[in-house]
C-alpha cells in the first residue's frame, strides 16, 4: 500500500488524504506522516487532510460525518494552486 501511494505522490507531487474519521488521530494521520516522511522533497504543495467532522458522540442532521464533495473539491483546489 505505502509503495501505491509514494510512487502517486512522487508522480504528481500532491496528495489530499480524505476520510471519514475525526481530523484528530484519524487514520488519515498516519498516511499524512508517511508521505512527509518518504516523499517530502518530491511535494509540490502542502498535503491537504479532509476529515469528518470532529463531534463529541453524536452525528449531523445529515446522519453522515464523511466531509463532502464540496470539501474535497476545496482541498484538491488548494494543492492544485501552488502549480
Amino acid at each position: 500500500m505505502w509503495d501505491t501511494i509514494c510512487s502517486s505522490v512522487r508522480k504528481t507531487g500532491r496528495c489530499v488524504v480524505a476520510h471519514e474519521a475525526t481530523r484528530f488521530s484519524g487514520f488519515g494521520a498516519e498516511i499524512l506522516s508517511v508521505v512527509q516522511e518518504e516523499c517530502f522533497w518530491d511535494l509540490e504543495a502542502p498535503i491537504q487532510r479532509v476529515t469528518g467532522w470532529t463531534l463529541p458522540t453524536h452525528m449531523p442532521s445529515n446522519g453522515s460525518t464523511f466531509p463532502g464533495q464540496a470539501r474535497v473539491a476545496t482541498a484538491l483546489k488548494a494543492v492544485m494552486e501552488l502549480a
